[in-house]
């Protein structure tokens, strides 16, 4: 057994609802934070931003909601894909959010073109889009917008109900621009995310380059990073894990038969991009903590990202909370935070 150092635990959520009823599925997601909260002690709590999914397509609104249904845990988007957003009406709208949560809020954004351009792209952009900026530089406009910096000429004023004022972005957030994460997936972007001092948010997909060891493919991603320059910043890592001590005989041959059906994708590089996998972890939290000290990134590493499956029901996103945070965080060196009173 390695030695491992886990001091933060947190998870990710996918935040799905019935097509003719997202009221229930999005009200459960929240109570599901806050149950990670007071009932477990979780550090953070994240969501993923898709569109045309029955999911969360507003990381902000949504958030929103939970600031004020939580008092400590963390919250965090992952991610966001900057492609369909505006650098700076995103920086008003996640500032006004990490406002209201009391500097709770860490921003994880991602680059490139986006999922489904062929049919958002002229929707959002209101016309002509291919040629529209996805690189990088979005997500460092971004950040730059966070800064607070003043608008315009040093004398320049405009006029507002409280009397002429200095233009810059309102709401300014303390510190929100420390707490951007960039999900990095290749070499190139997890360079990029060191280079401009962001943390780095890593999962269970990765570029394949160099390598068909989806291991070996990701300690080299982070060696990159920390290569880059990055100082003190943060790493967070994600991984699907599923134990299912609390759970009955039905429950557990329906995540057997999930992890089942995933794992063709675990043999080999997929697509032009070699996309790589990791294997789903899914058994008893004796089963799973065995893989877990097996896995060759984790020693790198002391932020570990619970990564929630899809279309599972309310209850049982708490059974695998629960066994997870009992069974399994103790034994990778956590010490459990106070819980809400």
């Amino acid at each position: 057994m390695g030695s491992l150092a886990i001091t933060h635990i947190g998870f990710l959520s996918p935040g799905n609802y019935a097509h003719d009823n997202p009221f229930d599925g999005l009200d459960e997601t929240l109570k599901l934070f806050e149950f990670a909260e007071a009932a477990l002690g979780f550090d953070s709590g994240w969501v993923r931003q898709r569109h045309l999914e029955p999911g969360i397509s507003s990381a902000a609104a949504f958030l929103g909601a939970a600031t004020q249904r939580t008092r400590r845990i963390q919250l965090g988007t992952a991610v966001i894909p900057i492609g369909y957003e505006s650098p700076f009406r995103l920086a008003e709208d996640l500032s006004t959010v990490d406002v209201l949560s009391k500097g709770r809020l860490n921003v994880g954004l991602s680059a490139g073109r986006p999922l489904h351009a062929d049919l958002m792209g002229a929707l959002v952009f209101d016309g002509e889009w291919e040629k529209h900026d996805f690189s990088h530089e979005r997500v460092r406009r971004f950040v730059a917008n966070l800064q607070g910096e003043f608008l315009g000429a040093d004398d320049r004023r405009i006029a507002t109900p409280f009397g002429p004022q200095r233009p810059h972005l309102q709401p300014f957030a303390k510190g929100l621009h420390e707490r951007v994460w960039y999900g990095g997936g290749s070499q190139r972007s997890a360079a990029w995310a060191g280079e401009q001092g962001l943390n780095l948010l890593t999962g269970n997909v990765i570029s394949g380059e160099d390598t068909d060891d989806f291991f070996t493919a990701q300690v080299r991603l982070i060696e990159t990073y920390r290569r880059a320059g990055t100082g003190g910043r943060r790493i967070a890592l994600g991984r699907v894990i599923v134990p299912f001590d609390g759970a009955d005989e039905a429950t557990r041959r329906r995540y057997k038969a999930y992890a089942a059906e995933r794992h063709h994708r675990t043999l080999r590089p997929n697509g032009e991009k070699r996309t790589l996998f990791a294997n789903d972890l899914v058994g008893t939290s004796a089963e799973i903590l065995e893989q877990l000290y097996a896995d060759p990134v984790l020693p790198h590493v002391n932020e570990l990202r619970l990564e929630l499956p899809y279309e599972f029901e309310p209850q049982q996103y708490r059974q695998i909370l629960t066994d997870f945070s009992k069974n399994i965080a103790p034994h990778l060196g956590y010490v459990g935070k106070s819980k809400t009173k």
